[in-house]
């Protein structure tokens, strides 16, 4: 490619089709190697989902429930149950899922709550991921929607990373007809204000787009470039996932069009272009059948992936068996390795608290990635 700085204009005409992608994936290749080497890694972990009641309605998510149609609460003795079970298949880290603030839409939700001495949802994850973290090996990393920065410094003793999805920087999604209508927390400026937070307080945080949920090629750059500035400003950015939207039946979006996974790679380049080869860039596995094409388009991360349990988000996309995910990885002419939730180059004082920076330590070797889980062949 024959511009080293990102571009924002040409990395539209990539996306729109009018150059050809040739140069852009190569560049995107180089600097994916530059800033990662041939190590590709994943977190070995367990969904923990806390809670599938939510006061939003996005018009793609199946996982999001109703009381009395699926949606609930875990109790205590299965949350650590959970993560007792993954330990056992060698994971460390147990993803904490849940919906937004379900306890301001159901009366269901404040209930239970009230039972386990809780007001709020979050307050009910920070007591659980305490749980996880002191009574298992496993590391929590939460997820629970928009947060306040009282509610996130609550999370920190107990999580060595935390994360948000931003999925479009657009507040015209949320617009009548749009994907994010009818919800609260999909506001973009409040999930960008929450990177912040995360910066503000030394949180590792993991943050991404969701890519053909309605929005514009120029948001999709804008989204990046939204995530890139918080990055430059803070540091706090420790990876970025390019997800690819699938429709599901029982939703409003089942007939939307899915993006096609030959111009899905050039939005990962493009990401690994405007991001630089220093971000850990990640696109979810079992969400395209060939997925290692995706290698040659600078990623250098699976995420998370389960030997256990399901995909709660996306339940009807069966994770890859752990030994054909490193096959086709070496296939590539990478490594795979497995990390925690934390990556490597935030593993120190200024990031983790310390009881989770002591606990992380007797986890890693001495790059900084998981001990546990490396029965899994990497072939090259």
């Amino acid at each position: 490619m024959t511009h080293p700085t990102p571009d924002p204009e040409l990395a539209l005409a990539y996306l729109d089709g009018r150059l050809n992608d040739g140069p852009l994936l190569a560049e995107a290749a180089r600097l994916g190697e530059e800033g990662k080497g041939r190590v590709v890694t994943y977190s070995r972990k367990v969904f923990v989902p806390l809670t599938t009641l939510c006061r939003d309605r996005c018009t793609y998510c199946t996982f999001a429930k109703p009381p009395g149609t699926g949606g609930m609460y875990l109790e205590p003795e299965e949350v650590v149950a959970v993560a007792r079970a993954g330990a056992a298949h060698d994971c460390t880290e147990a993803l904490f899922t849940l919906g937004d603030r379900p306890e301001e839409r159901w009366p269901e939700a404040r209930e239970f709550l009230a039972a386990h001495g809780h007001e709020t949802t979050l307050s009910y994850v920070e007591a659980m991921c305490r749980l996880v973290m002191e009574e298992t090996p496993l590391f929590p990393h939460a997820n629970p929607g928009v947060m306040t920065l009282e509610e996130m410094a609550g999370l920190r003793p107990f999580n060595p990373s935390m994360g948000l999805m931003l999925e479009n920087v657009s507040p015209r999604l949320m617009d009548k007809g749009m994907p994010h209508f009818n919800c609260p927390d999909k506001d973009p400026q409040i999930r960008l204000d929450v990177i912040d937070q995360a910066g503000e307080l030394h949180i590792p945080f993991t943050t991404g787009i969701l890519v053909g949920i309605g929005e514009t090629n120029e948001e999709i750059i804008q989204s990046l470039l939204a995530i890139a500035e918080r990055q430059r400003r803070w540091g706090c950015v420790q990876e970025v996932i390019v997800q690819n939207f699938r429709a599901k039946a029982d939703t409003p979006m089942r007939g939307h069009a899915e993006p096609l996974p030959a111009w899905f790679a050039r939005v990962v380049a493009v990401a690994r272009w405007l991001l630089g080869p220093e971000m850990n860039l990640q696109v979810p596995p079992n969400l395209t059948e060939h997925f290692e094409v995706y290698l040659g388009a600078g990623i250098n991360d699976w995420g998370g992936v389960s030997p256990l349990t399901i995909d709660w988000v996306n339940p009807e996309q069966p994770w890859p068996h752990l030994q054909e995910l490193a096959a086709r990885t070496g296939a590539a002419g990478y490594e795979l390795v497995p990390r925690l939730p934390v990556y490597p180059e935030f593993i120190d004082p200024t990031w983790l608290a310390p009881p989770v920076l002591a606990k992380v330590r007797g986890a890693i070797d001495e790059d900084g990635y998981a001990l546990a889980g490396r029965a899994v062949p990497s072939p090259r």
